[in-house]
């Protein structure tokens, strides 16, 4: 009997490591969650649409901004001075036009009277002059409203509510046209990258409930799964793209394929500050029914 109670004993134990071993290995390789997330937002890089001196910074780094809030001001003296002189052109094309229709005018009156007083050629030129007058004038008008955009232009503001980060432009700065001088973190985007390996993939379904857990603190709250990336990059063959690039190596192993899935985030707790970068623990809810 003692001999059996042994066997029964031996066998459990070895029954139980079993499931243990099984279950650990279904938690690795299949359940859907995954220690390796980030907090991710979109980044907008403001550039000026003109260029010039920096002649005023209206924000400071880390400062809340709001979606159409001035950043910072390039010198207008040389912009104003360019309305003026499109504005003036504008006057001069005016009143081109109008001597140009008067002098066709008169022209087409007198032809009307006496025929052999003036020529064809006088009238249909007189006419032509008018019209070239009017597409001058149309010209000026354009540059005039091209002045006045760069102009209103020389006010350079967010574009969305969020963040200054990394601020470095100064007061004095030249700033050329397309060149980000102001990164803005857009406060209404955040959202976290998840890799799993692509041996949890199956049990991961867009509209999943999804649990987000920040090391930062252990904030927890709840997400959604609102996609997954349908290309990530292979080293030997799209060495210079655009595609996900995660290393799927870890020291002498190759482990599973690594890719993206997005989680959009829930209400986030009152308190919490998120940062594009952080770590994130992210779990699966997965539907039983």
């Amino acid at each position: 009997m003692r001999r059996l109670v042994g066997i029964v004993l031996t066998l459990a134990v070895v029954a139980g490591a079993a499931l243990v071993i099984w279950r650990l290995w279904d938690l690795y390789m299949y359940e859907p969650w995954t220690r390796d997330a980030r907090v991710r937002a979109n980044i907008v890089n403001v550039a000026p649409d003109v260029a010039g001196l920096v002649s005023a910074v209206n924000v400071i780094d880390n400062q809340a901004v709001k979606k159409g809030d001035v950043l910072f001001v390039i010198e207008r003296d040389r912009f104003e001075a360019a309305v003026a002189q499109a504005q003036a052109l504008v006057e001069n094309k005016r009143a081109s036009l109008v001597l140009a229709r008067d002098n066709a005018r008169r022209d087409e009156d007198l032809a009307r009277a006496d025929s052999s007083a003036i020529t064809q050629v006088q009238v249909e030129t007189s006419r032509a002059t008018a019209a070239v007058a009017a597409a001058e004038l149309d010209q000026a008008l354009a540059a005039l409203r091209t002045a006045n955009i760069n102009l209103q232009r020389t006010e350079v503001r967010s574009t969305v509510n969020g963040f200054v980060a990394n601020l470095t432009a100064t007061v004095g700065d030249y700033a050329r046209a397309g060149t980000p001088i102001v990164v803005v973190v857009d406060s209404d985007s955040f959202y976290v990258d998840a890799f799993f390996m692509e041996t949890k993939l199956p049990r991961i379904h867009v509209g999943d409930r999804a649990r987000v857990q920040l090391m930062a603190g252990d904030v927890v709250f709840d997400g959604t799964v609102q996609g997954m990336s349908r290309g990530i990059a292979e080293l030997d063959v799209d060495a210079v793209g655009q595609l996900a690039n995660i290393n799927p190596n870890f020291t002498w192993v190759r482990l599973a394929q690594r890719v993206p899935v997005r989680i959009a985030l829930g209400k986030v707790p009152p308190g919490v500050r998120l940062v594009a970068g952080l770590t994130a623990t992210v779990t699966i809810v997965e539907d039983r029914k």
